[in-house]
C-alpha cells in the first residue's frame, strides 16, 4: 500500500537531493523487514563479520612491520638463537591475518546476499503491483518499453544502494576511525593532520565531481529508455513495419536514440576517468608527504624501518576505504538517478481505488443499470451525456451507434476502469463504486473486439479465465467455444504456443480462445465488445453462434458494429453523440425509420455489394477454368 503524501517515504526521490540518508531511511524497512526475523539475524551476523574484518584490516600491517624489523640486519645481530625463527612466525602471522580478513569479508557478503535480494524483490513486486493498480488512463499514456526499462534500472539501483550502504558506507567510516586512532597513537598528531586534510580533500572532490555527473547519467538513462521503447514498439508491430517497407526508417530511429545514448555513455566514462585521476593525485600527494616525514625520522634514528613500512601499509590500507568512499558515493548517487523514475511511478496516485467501506459485490440476478450517467475523459470532451438504461437479469441489451458515440466507454465504466463524472452504474442496486474492484470484475466476463493473448500455450490462455480450473474443464470450455476440434488437430494440442499477442492464430481462432476463456470464468454478466466486427462473414456466423450459447441465461451487454449480430437482442439502444437517440426491438426500430433504420440500410447495401463482388469473382474464376479446359481438349479433324 502506498503511503500518504505526508509520509517522507512517499516523497519523490530525486538524485539532486542532498538528503541521501532520507532515501536510505526509506529503504530501511526492506533491509530490516519486521516480518522476517531470519533476515534480521543475517543482517546482525553480517555486521559482526564486518566489524571483525575491519579490526583484522588494521591489525595485519603490524605483522608486516614486526617482520621487517626482525629481518633488519642491525636487529638480527642482537637476537638470540631462540628468536631466530620469529621473522618466519611473523610472516606466517601476516598471511593468516590476510586470510582471516578475506574470510570475514566473504562471510559478510554471503550472509547479506539474501537480505539485499529480498529488498530488491520486495520493491520490484511493490512496483509491479502498483502499476496494475494504476488506471487505464495512465497506461494509455505510457509506453510499455519505457516502463520495463525504468523498472529494470530501478531494481538494479536499489540493489546497489542497499548493498553499498550497509556493507561499505558506515564500515568505511569505521575503518578510517580505527586507522586514524592508530596513526595518531603510533606516529603523532602531525601525521594525523596530514592524513585528515588528505581525506577531507579526497571526499570533497569526490562529492563535488560526482554531483556534476548526475545530469550526464540522467541523459544516458533517458536515451536508453527512448531506444528501448522504439525497439519494443517496432518489434511488436513487426508486420506493419514489413507491410510498408519501413525497416530502414525504424533502424534509423533506433540508431538516433542509441547515438544519444552513446554520447552520454562516452561522457560518463570520460568524466569517471577524470574523477579517478583527481582522487589518485590527492591521495598520492598526502601519502608522499607522510612517507617523506617517516623517511626523515628513520634517517634521524627516531623511527625503525618497520615503522616506515607500517605507515606505508596503513596508508595503503586506508586507500581502500577511501577509494570506497568515492566509489560508494558515486554508486549511491548513480543508483538514486536510476531509481528516481521508479519512485516516480510509485508516487503516481491510483485513480480508481476501493472505498474505505467497500464490500464484496452480492449478485442476485445481475441486473445492470446506468442511471443518468455523464462521463468525460477530459473536461472539454464530453463522451456520455445523461445516459440511462437497464439490462434486466438474464436479458441481452445491444448498444449500437456511429464511431465515437461512447459505446465502448459504457463497458469501461461497468468494469470501473474509470468512474462516472455524474450519475451512477449499479449491479443489483449496488453502486459499482461502493464494492470491491476484485469482486466486481470477478462477476463480469469480456469478449473484446481485439483479443490479445499471452505469449504462452493455448491451455494457459484458456485457463486464464479461472487459473484453478482442471484440464477437463478447460477442454469443455474449448468445446463450447467450438475450438476443441482445431486444437486437437495441432501437433502439440493444448500445449501449442500462440506467439506474441497470439499472432500464430487467426482472428477467428483468437476469438474462440477468448470465448472459451470467458466460458471458463463463468460470470453472471457478459460484455461482448464488437466481438465479431473484425472477422469475415462465415467466421462471424460461427463465432456468433458460439456467443449466443455463452450469453444464454446471462445478463449480456452487446456493443456492436455489425447490426446483423444484434437483431435478436431484447432491446437495442442507439447512441449518438453521447446520448440515447433511439431504443427498442429490431423490428420496431426498422419500422420507425430513424437512425437505426438508416444504419441498417447502409449495412445491407454494403453486404449486398460484397456478395455481388464475390459472385463476379467466382464467375470469373469459373470462366478461366472453363476456357482453359476447352483449350486443352483434343481436337478431331
Amino acid at each position: 500500500m502506498l503511503k500518504s503524501s505526508k509520509d517522507p517515504a512517499s516523497r519523490t526521490v530525486n538524485a539532486d537531493d542532498a538528503a541521501l540518508f532520507a532515501t536510505v531511511r526509506n529503504l530501511w524497512p526492506y533491509i530490516w523487514p519486521h516480518d522476517r526475523p531470519d533476515l534480521r539475524w543475517r543482517v546482525a551476523a553480517a555486521v559482526l563479520a564486518l566489524v571483525l574484518a575491519k579490526i583484522a584490516t588494521v591489525a595485519v600491517p603490524y605483522f608486516f612491520s614486526w617482520a621487517t624489523d626482525a629481518l633488519a640486519p642491525a636487529e638480527r645481530d642482537q637476537q638470540v638463537m631462540l628468536l631466530a625463527y620469529s621473522p618466519v612466525v611473523l610472516v606466517v602471522g601476516y598471511g593468516v591475518g590476510r586470510l582471516v580478513l578475506s574470510a570475514f569479508n566473504q562471510l559478510r557478503d554471503a550472509l547479506f546476499a539474501e537480505v539485499s535480494q529480498h529488498a530488491v524483490r520486495s520493491l520490484g513486486l511493490r512496483t509491479f503491483q502498483h502499476l496494475h493498480n494504476l488506471s487505464l488512463r495512465f497506461h494509455l499514456q505510457r509506453r510499455t518499453g519505457g516502463l520495463s526499462r525504468v523498472i529494470e534500472r530501478g531494481v538494479k539501483g536499489i540493489d546497489a544502494i542497499v548493498r553499498f550502504t550497509i556493507l561499505n558506507a558506515w564500515p568505511t567510516a569505521l575503518e578510517f576511525a580505527l586507522s586514524a586512532a592508530i596513526i595518531a597513537w603510533q606516529f603523532g598528531l602531525t601525521y594525523l593532520a596530514v592524513i585528515s586534510v588528505t581525506v577531507f580533500l579526497y571526499v570533497w572532490f569526490s562529492v563535488r565531481y560526482s554531483d556534476r555527473r548526475i545530469d550526464i547519467r540522467r541523459r544516458m538513462n533517458d536515451s536508453d529508455t527512448d531506444a528501448n521503447t522504439k525497439a519494443i514498439d517496432s518489434l511488436l508491430n513487426f508486420e506493419t513495419v514489413k507491410y510498408f517497407g519501413n525497416e530502414r526508417m525504424e533502424a534509423s530511429r533506433f540508431d538516433a536514440a542509441m547515438a544519444r545514448y552513446e554520447r552520454a555513455a562516452v561522457e560518463t566514462w570520460t568524466s569517471l576517468s577524470w574523477l579517478n585521476m583527481g582522487q589518485t593525485v590527492i591521495f598520492t600527494v598526502g601519502m608522499t608527504i607522510c612517507m617523506v616525514m617517516s623517511a626523515r625520522e628513520v634517517m634521524a634514528g627516531t623511527q625503525t624501518i618497520g615503522e616506515f613500512v607500517l605507515i606505508n601499509a596503513l596508508l595503503m590500507q586506508l586507500a581502500v576505504p577511501l577509494n570506497f568512499i568515492g566509489f560508494i558515493y558515486r554508486e549511491i548517487r548513480q543508483g538514486i538517478a536510476d531509481i528516481e523514475q521508479m519512485f516516480d511511478l510509485l508516487g503516481q496516485p491510483a485513480e480508481i481505488v476501493d472505498a474505505p467501506d467497500a464490500r464484496p459485490l452480492k449478485v442476485d440476478g445481475a441486473t445492470v443499470r446506468f442511471e443518468d450517467v455523464h462521463f468525460a475523459y477530459d473536461p472539454d470532451r464530453k463522451i456520455l451525456d445523461g445516459v440511462s438504461f437497464e439490462v434486466p437479469a438474464g436479458k441481452t441489451v445491444a448498444i449500437v451507434g456511429p464511431s465515437g458515440a461512447g459505446k465502448s466507454t459504457l463497458s469501461r465504466l461497468l468494469f470501473r476502469f474509470y468512474d462516472v463524472t455524474a450519475g451512477r452504474v449499479t449491479i443489483d442496486g449496488q453502486d459499482v463504486r461502493t464494492v470491491t474492484q476484485e469482486s466486481l470484475r470477478a462477476a463480469i466476463g469480456m469478449v473484446p473486439q481485439d483479443t490479445v493473448l499471452f505469449n504462452d500455450t493455448i491451455l494457459y490462455n484458456v485457463r486464464y479465465g479461472r487459473m484453478d480450473a482442471s484440464e477437463e474443464e478447460v477442454r469443455e470450455a474449448a468445446a463450447m467455444a467450438q475450438i476443441a476440434g482445431f486444437i486437437e488437430m495441432l501437433p502439440q494440442g493444448f500445449n501449442t504456443q500462440v506467439g506474441e499477442r497470439g499472432l500464430k492464430l487467426s482472428g477467428g481462432e483468437k476469438q474462440r480462445v477468448a470465448i472459451a476463456r470467458t466460458i471458463l470464468k463463468g460470470p453472471p454478466i457478459l460484455i461482448l465488445d464488437e466481438a465479431t466486427s473484425a472477422l469475415d462473414t462465415n467466421t462471424e456466423r460461427e463465432i456468433q453462434a458460439a456467443l449466443d450459447r455463452v450469453s444464454a441465461g446471462r445478463t449480456t451487454l452487446v456493443i456492436a458494429h455489425r447490426l446483423s449480430t444484434v437483431v435478436n437482442a431484447d432491446e437495442i439502444i442507439v447512441l449518438e453523440k453521447g446520448r440515447i437517440a433511439e431504443r427498442g426491438a429490431h423490428a420496431a426500430l426498422i419500422e420507425k425509420g430513424g437512425l437505426y433504420a438508416t444504419m441498417w440500410q447502409r449495412q445491407r447495401e454494403a453486404d449486398e455489394a460484397e456478395e455481388r463482388l464475390k459472385r463476379v469473382r467466382a464467375e470469373d474464376d469459373l470462366g478461366i477454368v472453363t476456357r482453359g479446359a476447352r483449350a486443352d481438349a483434343p481436337r478431331n479433324g
